[in-house]
């Protein structure tokens, strides 16, 4: 078996998620599907992290292995590369039909003990938001949610650089069964663009269901009035202490919000990397 790495992007809009369901069209769906027409086989996808319905990614990552069999077919008769031969091929079959919503930036061989989701450092997202005081571009309506009225962003970038750090973000999470809610948010800055668009800048280890836009819909309460600058900070400090629990969380439209980027270490790092993920969520 050989592993590849496969670097892409996607416009969420006409994605029913990353994940794979029946009878819906999904990133993974269409991924694999198109790797089933290449190689003849089918191809397992692990992703660096799952996106919801209507989210988009500007830098997604995700790794195969692939058969001996399915690379000598790749290749055929031509003397590219394993990699260049799966760039290519997949470029050319996920555009049949007319699709242009997923794209594939690269593909890299690397060794077996890349993990694209238990290796990784840091996820990154960015949500744009636009109020009163932004410029409406309509090329960018349909990635940009719209709020009546003016939200205080100064307001705002003060509650998020309260919340950053590591935390039980449960009041800011949909939890899965078995699965731990504690994270650490490295970065989580607000900001005003050229056009006065709100710009929502967060970066993590990992982020559970629904995180990102619950933290988003806080700062979005803070900008209103409706909450204090430090109420984002004093829930998970709550939920720290263990006297936290789930609020109602206004959780923002999926369109706003996009994976701008995941981090990895150095190759020599891959496979430590993995099993301290791993160690440290069967801890939690």
């Amino acid at each position: 078996m050989t592993r590849f790495r496969i670097d892409l992007g996607y416009q969420g809009s006409d994605f029913h998620g990353w994940a794979k369901q029946p009878q819906l069209r999904t990133v993974q769906g269409t991924l694999e599907e198109g790797l089933v027409r290449i190689t003849g086989e089918q191809v397992g996808t692990v992703v660096a992290g799952r996106t919801d319905a209507g989210v988009h990614a500007r830098r997604q990552v995700v790794h195969i292995d692939l058969t001996d069999a399915a690379v000598e077919k790749l290749i055929a008769r031509s003397n590219r590369t394993s990699q260049a031969a799966l760039l290519s091929r997949l470029r050319g079959v996920l555009t049949i039909g007319g699709h242009q919503d997923l794209v594939i930036h690269a593909v890299t061989e690397v060794p077996e003990d890349f993990d694209a989701r238990f290796s990784a450092l840091w996820r990154a997202y960015r949500y744009r938001l636009a109020d009163d005081r932004s410029f409406i571009d309509p090329l960018l309506i349909a990635v940009t949610p719209r709020h009546k009225g003016e939200l205080d962003a100064e307001a705002m970038a003060e509650a998020a650089r309260e919340a950053q750090g590591l935390h039980d973000f449960l009041p800011f999470c949909k939890p899965r069964q078995g699965a731990t809610t504690i994270r650490t948010l490295h970065e989580f800055e607000v900001d005003r663009d050229q056009e006065a668009v709100i710009t929502i800048d967060l970066r993590a280890d990992a982020f559970c269901h629904h995180m990102v836009r619950a933290l988003v819909g806080g700062l979005i309460k803070v900008g209103t009035g409706a909450w204090p600058v430090t109420r984002p900070a004093e829930l998970l400090a709550e939920a720290d202490a263990g006297v936290g629990a789930q609020v109602p969380m206004f959780v923002t439209p999926p369109h706003g919000l996009v994976l701008t980027e995941v981090g990895y270490p150095a190759p020599e790092f891959y496979a430590s990397r993995a099993v301290q993920t791993m160690a440290r969520r069967d801890q939690d």
